[in-house]
């Protein structure tokens, strides 16, 4: 007995101890075992009718949503990852094709509010949504010392933080003029009653709910691994993410190649199934966000690139480009493309956590911070039936303002019973001579607020009274701060009362933050310097 009871000890002693070191593989474990990821299945898309509905038709929509694409990793404005040497023809064709806007706004600097700001119109924070949704265990991890562990008593589940069913999102606006509204890949605006896509409006969903996927599977004879081994972020992403979509409200199941080239022809297939009717085609790509897995064959294509880190993102903004092709060709060979407004944007900048410093380059700031480098995103729309080509807007434009956009084009009336912070930005683009767009764009996170009007940008962080002000007309860049200078004060002042405002109007956060932790605004993660540096606190 006392032999058994001193191997019991020494068990749980070695169980506490992989426990205590493993502890985040737990909600991965605990998925797989409740919602399981069956093999491969084929998807068959609704089809529409055999002919064409005519000239009466409005137009298509096609919204492409890149995910962490960093303002540099494109080369349209004359610079691209791994220096230029990667191009992106495909994504630059709908700017070249179209309008590209110099200044193009994300909804929030990650990822979930600044969906709700793309499919409601609204500033996310008017309804509460104001971060990202994450379960405690990986606040935990991510936050370390900046973990408020307190808020994660009766911590509502991952699935039940989203956009309340109550806000009217773009497919149901479209439904108005008969629209069939296909939403592919990431959500991660809720998977629990009322939140899902097929409630949130859309006719039929192929994609994953929660904020990622692997886009293969780790040891996978055709894919490329790079781990970041200094990201809390990546170590939880490796543990626990799946390699998996569902097709509706279906049962989990893998893909049939790299996630990235599967969501580009199964979207491929979905403008062939809907091409004699309008369709909205929401193509929200993970790529380029962490898990860093890029294709064998592209991987191989870039061996000029030393970095191996930087070899595999690029990778991957290749393969994103190729079939951001594919689907450009669909519309083209259908006879589409005329009568097509395609859209594309990132839900965010390029994170610090890549460990690559020049993501966002030429901009300031990261991901999660409110500087341009987390918010300042490519922002193109092609129409040939209405936009001609190689047209540019120096405004202010948002997320928020997609919304309105298409509903214009689609000739169906904004909603009257609430604010809709967007507008149709083709109104103001397509004037000759262009007039400007002058109104208040706001984003919040906690105690970290920014405003943005005529080209001046006001961010306070009220935990410890810090105010940066710059003139982005003159120094886009952000590197002189204004908020000092008696110059500007009368500036300074007229901002913040506009700042202040506006947050008057938002909801209170729908869930509590877990993480108040620092963000170095110029550094990556693993280049953190010993000295002093400049930093945001991240509350979510």
């Amino acid at each position: 007995m006392r032999n058994f009871l001193i191997g019991l000890a020494i068990v749980a002693a070695i169980g506490g101890y992989l426990f205590s070191q493993y502890w985040y593989f737990v909600p991965g474990i605990i998925s797989a075992i409740a919602d399981p990821v069956g093999e491969n299945q084929p998807v068959t898309w609704q089809k529409g009718p055999a002919e064409s509905s005519g000239d009466s038709r409005p137009p298509n929509i096609v919204l492409i949503v890149a995910d962490d694409l960093g303002f540099n990793d494109i080369t349209f404005y004359r610079g691209g990852i791994a220096g230029g040497s990667v191009p992106t023809p495909s994504i630059n064709s709908i700017a070249n094709e179209g309008l590209h806007f110099t200044n193009g706004y994300t909804g929030n600097g990650t990822c979930a509010p600044s969906r709700a700001a793309l499919l409601t119109g609204r500033f996310a924070t008017r309804v509460g949504f104001e971060f990202t949704p994450a379960s405690p265990q990986f606040a935990q991890l991510v936050a370390g010392e900046g973990y408020i562990a307190e808020n994660a008593v009766d911590y509502p589940p991952s699935d039940e933080l989203g956009l309340p069913g109550s806000e009217l999102t773009l497919p149901e606006m479209l439904d108005q003029r008969g629209y069939h509204s296909v939403a592919l890949g990431k959500w991660h605006l809720g998977g629990g009653k009322g939140m899902t896509p097929n409630e949130q409006g859309f006719d039929e969903f192929l994609g994953f709910l929660p904020g990622g996927a692997m886009f293969m599977e780790e040891g996978d004879s055709q894919v490329v691994n790079s781990k970041q081994d200094f990201d809390p972020i990546d170590k939880f992403l490796w543990a626990n993410l799946k390699y998996a979509v569902r097709f509706n409200d279906g049962d989990r199941f893998k893909p049939d190649s790299h996630m990235t080239d599967y969501l580009s022809r199964q979207a491929v297939r979905v403008i062939e199934a809907n091409r004699n009717r309008p369709f909205f085609l929401y193509l929200a790509y993970n790529a380029p966000h962490t898990p860093l897995q890029a294709e064998k064959d592209d991987y191989d294509a870039l061996h000029h690139i030393a970095d191996h880190t930087e070899r595999t993102y690029a990778a991957m903004i290749r393969g994103l480009d190729r079939g951001i092709g594919d689907v450009l060709e669909a519309l083209q060979s259908h006879g589409l493309s005329d009568n097509t407004i395609v859209i594309f944007t990132s839900d965010n900048g390029g994170a610090s956590y890549v460990g690559l410093p020049d993501l966002n380059k030429p901009y300031r700031g990261w991901k999660i911070t409110f500087f341009e480098g987390g918010i300042h995103t490519p922002y193109f729309i092609r129409w040939p039936a209405k936009i001609p080509a190689g047209g540019q807007y120096d405004s202010a434009v948002a997320h928020v303002d997609i919304f309105s956009t298409a509903l214009a084009a689609a000739g169906v009336k904004l909603p009257q019973d609430r604010i809709i912070d967007g507008v149709n930005v083709l109104e103001y683009a397509l004037q000759n001579p262009q007039p400007p767009l002058s109104r208040p764009l706001f984003w919040r996170t906690g105690g970290y607020k920014v405003l943005l009007q005529d080209g001046w940008k006001l961010q306070v962080q009220e935990q410890n009274d810090k105010t940066w002000l710059f003139n982005l007309n003159q120094d886009p860049t952000e590197q002189v701060n204004l908020s000092r200078s008696e110059e500007h004060g009368n500036k300074l002042e007229t901002l913040r009362a506009i700042l202040y405002e506006l947050d008057n109007q938002m909801a209170e956060p729908l869930w509590p933050r877990l993480i108040e932790s620092p963000i170095a605004v110029d550094y990556t993660i693993d280049k953190l310097p010993d000295t002093d540096y400049e930093s945001i606190i991240w509350s979510n």
